[in-house]
């Protein structure tokens, strides 16, 4: 079973003399430093030919020696951090299958091999305060690679490392730092030991170096492909999280891909459709799927939460152990159908169409052209097709049907959010003022599909319970409640659409 850790940590370029270091107990709230040892570390690096792990910041080892021997992914995070999952060592040097399920979304189901050794002699020395707990680990490491690819050379460096552990905190690194550069000792340039053994030994790194389309500086394209790669970033970063069932991760990367999907419709003027339609449809799939297993989540705890709020004498029946029941099966259900959709060819597929959109991007002769008109442009089509769906809305009578075209509505109001919020940098306050309103427009109208919703289920845990002989009273209390609810979101809607109507003045947009 693979376990996670966070790990901060900084790493330098040694001293000229590695056996020499600055007084670092002037950093507070370091006491002293207290030799730990010699640890002998032995690690091989596995990745694809084109180095898709290294290339996205993470990477994949067998380690033998040292207190954590096993395997270990490690997937990069904000500033100075990263989360190793850690794996047990067996007598196979093949990765675990969990641990490459986990790479899925950087591989795109390329396979992985052996491509650096890299042994270190680590001279180890912890950091302590002035009740002798440890704030952080200094480590001195003569380091020598070897290349398991073809034509691939050795290597031979010495770096220094401190990594936070205990109670250590940010501010413990960036004084160290300071002490360190003051002494003349820099950051490394290479972010990792197995970049610096690759780039030193192999120069795989540079003779396939990023050979991706640019946009011009500052063009609607730049902005636009901006936004784009940094979803497309996110998504494969969400990645391993969905598959770990980690919270809000579902969420997070349905929400994802719903804004890509949303950005390549609202900036058709700027990539060209009929590369970015099939991409569309992919997301918009896999939005989908990842959509029933948080459509159950919010659902789930709308109706518990539902139950809790009942008076005593409100609840009849084996009420709870019923919505248990319903929850356990549709919960494994959604599940199975998430990791199902993640290991399928078609989500592999996917991934490579979007690494080819962002490093090739289909780009169109007004991606060339200046942003504020381009991107202004679009929003106001946007908003037109907003516009006409909540005209068809507050002219319909309460009713499914209005229900159903509230959610077509809500949809478009979407799509509006989410083109505004690639247009922000370029277009600033106005397109931040439209976003905000047209996010209350989908709030409304989301928190009135949610409840519309949540009375179809309750009418169908109400069909079971009868089926069981079991009272159908206490369903009825919470359909009437969420019912109400939803008509209460139906009234203030009108208000709220006339608020974002304000915002999203054509004059205001193209200024």
């Amino acid at each position: 079973m693979a376990q996670s850790i966070r790990e901060t940590e900084r790493k330098y370029t040694a001293p000229t003399d590695i056996s020499w270091l600055p007084d670092l107990t002037a950093v507070e709230p370091v006491a002293t430093l207290a030799e730990s040892g010699v640890q002998e570390l032995d690690a091989v690096y596995y990745d694809t030919d084109d180095l898709r792990l290294t290339r996205t910041g993470a990477s994949l080892r067998r380690r033998t020696g040292g207190p954590d021997a096993g395997w270990h992914l490690k997937l990069p995070l904000p500033d100075d951090s990263r989360e190793e999952i850690q794996a047990p060592l067996s007598s196979e040097s093949v990765p675990p299958g969990e641990l490459c399920e986990l790479t899925l979304s950087r591989t795109r189901g390329a396979p992985l091999r052996p491509v650096m050794r890299i042994r270190s002699t680590r001279s180890l020395r912890h950091l302590l305060d002035a009740e002798g707990d440890v704030l952080a680990d200094l480590s001195m490491d003569a380091v020598r690679a070897d290349a398991l690819v073809d034509g691939g050379g050795h290597g031979v460096w010495t770096e220094m490392e401190v990594e936070l552990a205990g109670d250590g905190g940010p501010a413990l690194l960036d004084g160290i730092e300071k002490v360190l550069r003051n002494n003349g000792v820099d950051r490394a340039r290479n972010p990792s030991k197995v970049v610096h053994a690759l780039t030193e030994t192999t120069g795989l790194l540079e003779r396939t170096a990023d050979a991706r389309v640019q946009a011009a500086p500052g063009s609607a394209g730049a902005h636009v492909l901006a936004y784009v790669d940094r979803l497309v970033g996110d998504l494969m970063d969400l990645d391993p999280a969905v598959r770990r069932d980690l919270p809000d991760a579902v969420h997070r990367m349905r929400t994802t891909a719903r804004r890509l999907r949303g950005c390549l419709r609202s900036y058709r003027s700027v990539l060209d459709r009929e590369f970015t339609d099939p991409v569309r449809r992919d997301l918009g799939w896999l939005a989908g799927e990842l959509g029933a297993e948080r459509d159950h989540e919010v659902l789930r705890e709308r109706l518990a939460s539902g139950v809790r709020e009942l008076s005593r004498e409100l609840v009849l029946g084996p009420v709870t152990a019923r919505l248990q029941a319903w929850d356990v099966e549709r919960r494994a259900e959604c599940r199975r159908r998430t990791l199902d959709a993640l290991t399928s060819p078609r989500y592999l597929d996917l991934l490579d169409k979007l690494k080819g959109l962002t490093d090739a991007p289909p780009l169109r002769a007004k991606a060339a052209h200046e942003p504020e008109k381009v991107l202004a442009k679009a929003l106001v089509k946007e908003y037109g097709r907003l516009e006409r769906r909540m005209g068809r809305v507050l002219q319909m009578p309460s009713g499914s049907e209005r229900d159903a075209a509230v959610h077509h509505a809500r949809k478009a109001a979407k799509r509006l959010r989410y083109a505004a919020e690639a247009a922000r940098p370029a277009l600033g306050k106005p397109a931040r003022r439209l976003g905000k309103r047209v996010k209350a427009v989908q709030q409304v109208s989301g928190s009135q599909h949610d409840g519309v919703v949540a009375c179809d289920a309750l009418r169908q845990l109400t069909v079971f319970a009868h089926a069981a002989g079991e009272p159908g009273f206490t369903w009825g209390v919470l359909y009437g409640r969420e019912r109400a609810a939803a008509d209460a979101r139906e009234r203030q809607l009108p208000g709220t659409w006339a608020d974002a109507r304000a915002a999203a003045r054509r004059k205001a947009l193209l200024r």
